[in-house]
């Protein structure tokens, strides 16, 4: 019997021996989600790290919690910041060459491995980890870089935004916008740009442009979520204010410095390059993307825009209208026919019958919008007012110009003569399309 229980008793034992090797050990867990990787010193892991690419380290961190913040240790570790902190923004002035393209490439990964990295932290405690990585470079800074026109490190730092922050919703977006609009001191310093004297601050006015443009607006976006990204840095300035930031950022810049030609459209008629910025934004504006404004909003911005710094000359005002679009050109015609302003309305529609001549628009267009504006007038008599500012607005002009090259005012280019080349050429297609359409057989481009 004795022997029976002390039997007994050894195997109960040896049971509890092989329970207990069998559980178990304190940590095994995350060391089994780090699969064949545990065998490894962290030295060596990271070792192995720097064989894999960018790309190839984005998809090891979806693997497993540990892994990941093994990688996240990775990333603020000396050997890690050399490795994917690439600072040879300088090498290629211009993002078309494959050097440019190859760090953008190298930034856009980045921005999914960070992304992924940090996918169970809170918006504000991804933002604080990022900038903790990224604090080291300077030429993600807004004043950060000597040379900002032959840098590619706000470019880089957008596209590395743009990824990180791809399907995020609008309140996360909005966070964003106010951490980077503090940590840069931006609302300080574009309040000195829309306050001060055009052109006072222009080094201000040139870093504000590349930042805005690099990194919140940054190129390849989609249209939803540059009109998000631009309504945040317009929308806290009043009109006059937004006006002027939007010519900071759009508008025509010297080739040889890069700072922005405030007098580009006072001094003469300007070319289709030096518009197409502002009527992409104002277009961008006026779409169902943008859903904080509306059409009223964005038709006092353009009237705002038109005497920035001082009054445009009309046939640049006409040329921002066709640039911008069918709507926002008729909108802003409709607004002047409304608000019975028959001779500033008929001056414009002369203006963009002669910006139609000049950079080979057809004509019919510009008959169609005049035909189109004629029926918001609410009275005949207003209407036939208005065609007859028109017609005296043909005659003046052209009686003007006749009267300048008669008197030999004469410059380089001889412009008195062609202005009224061109005009005389306006006129008479002008006046060609609106016969076809009177008399129904259609337009001559048909």
């Amino acid at each position: 019997m004795t022997s029976s229980a002390g039997s007994s008793c050894r195997s109960r034992q040896r049971q509890r021996r092989s329970s207990r090797r069998s559980c178990p050990a304190p940590g095994s867990d995350s060391l089994s989600a780090l699969g064949d990787f545990q065998t490894l010193p962290l030295e060596i892991f990271q070792m192995v790290l720097n064989y894999l690419s960018v790309k190839d380290i984005s998809m090891l961190s979806m693997v497993s919690k540990s892994i990941s913040s093994r990688l996240i240790n990775y990333i603020s570790t000396s050997s890690g910041s050399r490795r994917l902190l690439l600072q040879d923004f300088h090498s290629a002035e211009l993002p078309g060459r494959k050097e440019g393209a190859s760090i953008l490439e190298h930034y856009k990964s980045l921005g999914l491995l960070l992304k992924r990295c940090t996918l169970l932290l809170p918006t504000r405690d991804r933002l604080k980890y990022v900038h903790k990585v990224l604090s080291g470079v300077s030429c993600f800074k807004l004043n950060g870089c000597a040379s900002p026109l032959h840098c590619l490190g706000l470019q880089c730092y957008g596209v590395f935004l743009q990824i990180l922050t791809a399907g995020w919703d609008e309140l996360e977006c909005h966070r964003v916008f106010n951490f980077l609009w503090e940590l840069s001191n931006l609302a300080r310093k574009v309040q000195t740009v829309v306050s001060g004297k055009p052109g006072s601050a222009r080094r201000l006015e040139l870093r504000i442009r590349l930042y805005c443009r690099g990194v919140l607006l940054c190129p390849g976006s989609h249209r939803g979520d540059s009109a998000f990204w631009l309504t945040r840095i317009l929308k806290p300035w009043p009109m006059v204010s937004q006006a002027r930031l939007l010519y900071i950022i759009f508008g025509p810049v010297s080739s040889l410095d890069g700072h922005v030609v405030w007098h580009k459209m006072i001094e003469g008629p300007t070319d289709e390059t030096s518009l197409k910025g502002l009527a992409d934004a104002i277009k961008l504006l006026y779409g169902t993307e943008a859903r904080e404004w509306t059409a009223d909003d964005v038709i006092s911005l353009v009237d705002e825009l038109s005497v920035v710094p001082q009054e445009w000359l009309m046939e640049n005002n006409a040329r921002l209208l066709l640039l911008s679009g069918n709507s926002i050109c008729f909108t802003f015609l409709a607004s002047k026919a409304v608000n019975g302003r028959a001779v500033e309305l008929a001056r414009l529609m002369v203006f963009m019958a002669l910006v139609c001549e000049k950079d080979l628009y057809c004509m019919d267009w510009a008959v169609k919008m005049m035909q189109k504006v004629c029926k918001v007038f609410s009275t005949p008599w207003e209407r036939n007012n208005f065609l007859q500012c028109l017609e005296s607005t043909f005659a003046r002009m052209l009686m003007d110009l006749l009267q300048a090259v008669l008197a030999g005012e004469r410059d380089e280019e001889d412009s008195s003569f062609l202005n009224l080349f061109h005009l005389v050429n306006a006129q008479a297609n002008f006046h060609k399309e609106i016969l076809y359409l009177a008399m129904g057989s259609g337009s001559s481009t048909a």
